[in-house]
């Protein structure tokens, strides 16, 4: 009989010391999100998944139109996409501006005659949609001033390069597959592609 009240003795001593520690990491732990689905930072909202770039397909794509469109280019001497584009934005702004970049290439390029003219071009612009749309969440942190006005650099060049403009810009589909890659995921930080000039 003894031996029984020990044991019950030792046996609730030892609930108590579990109820107690687990009261104490209850209370140690974060609280959750309040809103459900929400993006905890400007960061985690900034990033693509490596997966989206790793399919040979789209990859392959993407390339060959790029290769098709430069090959009808004989303007060397300007570039849409290259490192001036990142003139003035900071690092944890590029993803933002990369985003921006695609939305105007998507819209003011690929679905519009480019899409009869070379084969490939609705495919691209679906994925590079599909892209931004991802990235819907995506916001600057800052001064916007240097991103619209990159922006709209580019678009000036574009524009004053006519047609060749916007076959400059498929031709540059590579260099834009490579930088949102590169802006948007953690592949530059493994030793992934770098970026072209």
């Amino acid at each position: 009989m003894a031996s029984l009240r020990t044991l019950t003795r030792s046996f609730s001593g030892w609930v108590f010391f579990c109820c107690c520690c687990c009261f104490a990491l209850l209370l140690s732990s974060p609280l959750p999100s309040k809103k459900a689905g929400v993006v905890p930072n400007a960061h985690q909202a900034c990033r693509l998944r490596e997966i989206n770039f790793q399919q040979p397909y789209i990859r392959n794509r993407t390339y060959t139109l790029a290769k098709m469109a430069s090959a009808s280019d004989q303007d060397t001497d300007n570039r849409l996409i290259g490192q001036q584009i990142y003139i003035n934005i900071r690092e944890n702004n590029r993803c933002y501006m990369m985003k921006r970049v695609a939305e105007v290439i998507v819209k003011d390029v690929l679905l519009t005659v480019a899409k009869d003219q070379y084969p490939y071009a609705e495919e691209v612009a679906q994925f590079m949609a599909s892209l931004t749309s991802e990235l819907s969440r995506c916001r600057f942190s800052g001064n916007r001033e240097h991103i619209e006005k990159n922006l709209e650099e580019m678009k000036r060049k574009m524009k004053q390069l006519g047609e060749n403009g916007k076959n400059k810009a498929i031709g540059e589909l590579d260099l834009l597959f490579d930088y949102i890659e590169n802006a948007c995921t953690d592949a530059s930080k493994k030793g992934g592609n770098k970026k072209k000039n």
